[in-house]
């Protein structure tokens, strides 16, 4: 049952409240779609994205499938193919559409999944209020993670928009921004952590993916963590230092897939009378050497450590890091869409943008904790079949909703990943 996942607790939490987080979520997703145009709904710019009109429908036919069809029996599905067209990758509910031919899709029309939207609400509203006491626990549990799984969505929608608005000449603007003010540059500073055992993974309180379980303890050595994140400034001297050039800064992988992808700079960096600017969701802006530097795979990730001297941290040290520092940040709720400087302050005595802004690529490769139990069935494909050829991140971003975040989520994308609002914090050994 889903509901074991999260030590037993599923059972406290009062209708009304799981109602209004239900409305919350969804009614946010679409009010993310707000800035669109009606031709914007149906662009597909790499096959890693998907357009704006498919995420609406998927993160509907997740309730649709796993809540409605298990616990419903007078529902029945509002079209007989879109769970052909809108199941992501789950092999055991069916066959899918395939991911690359998303944006091929001209029907349904956006009218029509909107409809859908409302309609599997207006049922699963009902199903709440009308449900057996005897099924709560397990239709809560569903719902939570299907709350969940929307707010990745809405990430990768913002993700996948300012994709395609880069990939477009006009570069179109999402949503005009205010002018940020140049802050100038927080001084770097190395913060010491003792080594032993540490406790990582989720502590059993609230919601968690079943990736971040269970939790256990890992022999961390004592290690230094970066203060604060690393620049676009600090990036751009790896940059003018030919490190983009240099072979023996980068891992084989990472050199062949620079050579081939023939990077020069972070994604959606371009020159401009010789200066830099960047595609933001409000539009081309100029590179601010303050800023946390974005957009970077691992491999580019990788290769700055090497080329500052340091590293990358494993993701048990950047927990043990992240164990007692204030969980707050640039998150989406604060909208900036975009990360912000690190803000000037006394000498740290905790790293400082641990969460928000930007992904924290970390040298840990994404594979199963000791112990580790996948959901039971179809809901099983969520994490566990991933976890091989990816590389773990933490910390959230400028994009991710505060109230998905917790201390012990494990993001993971494959190393050659860009288009995340992925970053670096760097390490070294003590």
């Amino acid at each position: 049952m889903l509901d074991q996942q999260q030590n037993g607790a599923v059972a406290t939490e009062p209708l009304d409240s799981l109602v209004s987080s239900f409305e919350e979520v969804r009614a946010l997703t679409e009010r993310l779609c707000d800035p669109l145009a009606i031709e914007d709904f149906g662009v597909q710019s790499m096959p890693d994205a998907s357009p704006a009109k498919w995420h609406l429908a998927h993160t509907t036919w997740f309730f649709e499938n796993f809540v409605l069809a298990e616990f419903d029996p007078a529902y029945r599905p509002f079209h007989p193919r879109f769970g052909y067209l809108f199941n992501s990758y789950y092999n055991a509910v069916g066959a899918f559409w395939p991911r690359s031919q998303r944006g091929l899709l001209a029907r349904p029309t956006v009218a029509e999944v909107f409809r859908y939207r409302a309609t599997v609400d207006a049922s699963l509203l009902r199903l709440l209020r009308e449900t057996a006491w005897g099924n709560w626990p397990e239709i809560r549990a569903r719902i939570v993670l299907g709350l969940n799984h929307e707010q990745q969505h809405q990430e990768l929608l913002l993700t996948d928009l300012k994709h395609a608005f880069a990939c477009n000449p006009l570069r179109p603007i999402y949503r005009e921004r205010p002018a940020m003010s140049s802050n100038p540059l927080t001084p770097l500073r190395w913060l010491p952590y003792s080594g032993g055992l540490r406790w990582i993974g989720h502590e059993g309180i609230g919601f968690a993916y079943d990736n971040e379980t269970p939790r256990h303890r890992v022999l961390v050595t004592p290690f230094q963590l970066a203060s604060r994140l690393t620049t676009s400034g600090e990036y751009r001297a790896f940059m003018e230092d030919d490190g983009y050039q240099r072979p023996e800064l980068w891992l084989a992988d990472g050199w062949a897939t620079r050579q081939a992808e023939d990077w020069q700079a972070p994604l959606y960096w371009e020159r401009s009378d010789g200066s830099w600017i960047s595609m933001t969701l409000g539009g081309p802006q100029p590179v601010r050497d303050a800023d946390p530097v974005c957009h970077v795979s691992y491999y580019e990730a990788d290769a700055y450590a090497r080329w500052a001297g340091t590293r990358l941290p494993t993701e048990a040290e950047w927990e043990t890091a992240a164990h007692d520092c204030p969980l707050d940040g640039t998150f989406l709720d604060g909208d900036p869409l975009h990360p912000r400087p690190s803000a000037h302050g006394p000498t740290p005595k905790q790293p400082t943008q641990m969460f928000g802004d930007v992904w924290q690529w970390t040298a840990s490769p994404y594979i199963s904790y000791p112990g580790y139990r996948p959901f039971e069935g179809a809901l099983g494909e969520y994490n566990g079949k991933f976890m091989c050829n990816q590389m773990v991140l933490r910390g959230g971003s400028c994009v991710t909703p505060r109230s998905h975040f917790r201390r012990s989520y494990r993001n993971f994308f494959a190393p050659h990943t860009r288009w995340q609002f992925n970053g670096i914090r760097l390490a070294k050994d003590s």
